[in-house]
């Protein structure tokens, strides 16, 4: 391989555009192992990472009204604590669509686990849904900018939820969620820092890694698990406040 590489997609990578795949993809093993090739010949943070960590699975999520929601609600919470939310607005909302919440005062929201400001964000989220606002089957065919402006004007998702929606949920291969506490603390570790880089520190770093910046997040996320003693490490639960 080239010093040099070309960081050219991946081959068979779906094209961020009109057209676009609206399932999540999920790059298969040899496809993640080239990207993590190219990454640890530009990168070396990278490259120390890439020694350290064993493969891992790429993270898909299910998406649309609900997942975003869910991803609303594990917002500055513990993971169990999440999941035992999430359990609590199914169960109790039957179907978790933008109606459901509409037709539910605050107080009903508050009762299913939801905090004050979550129970806005939810319901403004619903709000922008039946209104057109934001239409969840046309993000696929907006730009990677595009559906996080989209996103991001919403209250209650900033910037992480928004690129890790992407990323998970819509198969965007070149999202790169620098605000992640756990990927700055793996970049940290992975080139003997002391202090761990800021978001706008990471952001600006991982403009090197394009086009393969889910690639670069996902195996910092796999670092992070082997320094805390796992195979691997779930990014949730593990964010900026938003």
């Amino acid at each position: 391989m080239s010093s040099s590489p070309d960081l050219s997609a991946p081959r068979d990578a779906p094209a961020d555009g009109p057209g676009q795949r609206t399932e999540p993809c999920q790059p298969n093993q040899a496809q993640i192992a080239e990207a993590r090739e190219r990454l640890a010949a530009v990168c070396p943070v990278l490259r120390a990472a890439h020694a350290a960590t064993p493969d891992f699975a790429w993270r898909v999520r299910p998406g649309g009204f609900a997942g975003l929601t869910r991803m609303i609600v594990e917002q500055q919470v513990s993971v169990a604590s999440a999941a035992a939310i999430w359990r609590r607005v199914q169960a109790g909302l039957g179907e978790v669509a933008p109606e459901a919440i509409l037709a539910r005062d605050d107080d009903a929201l508050r009762g299913l686990g939801l905090s004050r400001p979550k129970v806005r964000y939810v319901r403004g989220l619903a709000e922008a849904v039946v209104s057109g606002a934001l239409d969840f089957d046309r993000l696929p065919a907006l730009s990677d900018a595009e559906a996080t402006k989209a996103l991001t004007a919403l209250k209650g998702v900033g910037a992480w939820t928004a690129e890790t929606f992407l990323m998970f949920c819509l198969g965007r291969l070149d999202m790169f969620p620098s605000a992640d506490i756990a990927l700055q603390e793996a970049h940290r570790a992975a080139s003997g820092a002391q202090v761990r880089p800021s978001s706008a520190e990471l952001a600006e770093r991982a403009l090197a890694w394009r086009p393969y910046r889910s690639t670069a997040a996902h195996l910092l996320w796999a670092y992070y698990g082997v320094l805390r003693g796992r195979r691997s490490a779930s990014p949730d639960g593990v964010t900026a406040a938003e």
